[in-house]
């Protein structure tokens, strides 16, 4: 049963999903959110044809246009929200302003279409956002870590998971990486 949001919330963090075009950020905020998300999902048209590459995702017929927003109540006084990022490179403008305030991101990949997360490590490293990368279960052929953080050309200091975005507790565990991986960074600082 999903909860209220208490009156004595006082605490609240974002956290922002981002990645390629359908690799499943709004499925991740859908499975883990306390609430029932807010999403911008709609029907995918002609118009967008030949502007979105539907490699390997040929049967989506939905997307994200603007973001889902999903909230995840730790205590009565900490909350957490998410925020997924469209995937199509005409939506990118918008990341930016999503990542201010950010505490954290999950950078959600597709392994058949690694290129497609680049972009979203890039940003993320320019605003100096913390982040780890989740291996999104699409089935197939499966490659190691160390191949996906050659070809995300991305250091053992980042946290790579694999997870599957349907599952509420496989998409918790990603989180709860990603607030290990905080919480190393402000006991490193401190040191």
């Amino acid at each position: 049963m999903r909860q209220p949001l208490s009156g004595r919330a006082s605490n609240g963090l974002k956290i922002v999903i981002v990645g390629g075009f359908g690799v499943g950020k709004t499925t991740m905020v859908r499975s883990v959110s306390d609430i029932r998300p807010l999403n911008t999902e709609e029907v995918m048209t002609k118009a967008g044809q030949g502007i979105d590459d539907l490699a390997a995702v040929e049967g989506k017929t939905s997307t994200t246009v603007a973001f889902d927003f999903g909230r995840i109540s730790l205590n009565d006084e900490t909350v957490l929200y998410l925020f997924g990022a469209p995937g199509q490179e005409r939506f990118w403008f918008l990341w930016d302003r999503l990542f201010s305030g950010t505490l954290g991101a999950v950078v959600l990949v597709d392994t058949r279409r690694l290129a497609d997360s680049w972009y979203a490590i890039d940003r993320l490293e320019h605003h100096g956002t913390p982040f780890v990368v989740a291996r999104n279960d699409f089935g197939g052929p499966r490659h190691s870590h160390e191949d996906i953080r050659e070809a995300l050309d991305i250091g053992e200091d980042v946290p790579l998971v694999d997870c599957d975005a349907r599952s509420r507790e496989s998409s918790k565990q990603v989180l709860i990486r990603l607030v290990e991986h905080l919480q190393s960074l402000v006991r490193g600082a401190g040191a």
